[in-house]
């Protein structure tokens, strides 16, 4: 073991980070073309906190996942959001001992240590979807926008551009 890491104080868990077509982090806005993505559209940590209730978990890598944070400059259009979303699991088959919200939170040192859970806030929390009991899993993944081609300087018009595959 380092010198400075003791079993009460694990390393961080590295977060995967992913850059996915920004149309899946996009969000509706008042008076705009822009539709909701489907990542951003899973975003429901308010109400997870309230009521353990989640919207509709969006597919990455053959699971399902819950976007439990937006961070970022995106929302100005500069596309910088970073969505972070844990991976949901069956209540049955979660290896861990799962709790809720409340159960996270109500008492001050179990809210530090699910601050601190090198896993995420979020890990063992248990929601509901469409009836059914599952279990958020960390570490969260974090999505980013990936950058798209951009149009040739010399190409002329409003459409697409086909671009040159060699």
């Amino acid at each position: 073991m380092q010198s400075g890491q003791d079993k009460a104080n694990p390393p961080p868990t590295e977060r995967e980070t992913f850059a996915v077509n920004p149309a899946r982090l996009a969000w509706r806005a008042a008076g705009r073309q822009i539709c909701e993505g489907d990542i951003h559209a899973s975003y429901r940590a308010d109400v997870i906190a309230m009521s353990g209730r989640v919207r509709k978990p969006f597919n990455w890598k053959g699971g399902l996942c819950i976007c439990t944070g937006i961070s970022g400059s995106g929302l100005t259009g500069g596309g910088m959001d970073e969505h972070e979303a844990y991976r949901i699991v069956a209540a049955e088959v979660f290896a861990g001992t799962p709790t809720s919200y409340h159960g996270k939170t109500a008492r001050a040192e179990a809210a530090e240590a699910a601050r601190n859970d090198p896993n995420g806030f979020y890990h063992g929390m248990t929601i509901k979807h469409g009836g059914k009991s599952f279990v958020l899993c960390g570490p969260p993944i974090k999505f980013v926008a990936e950058a798209l081609p951009e149009r040739p300087e010399n190409a002329k018009g409003e459409g697409p551009v086909q671009l040159s595959l060699f």
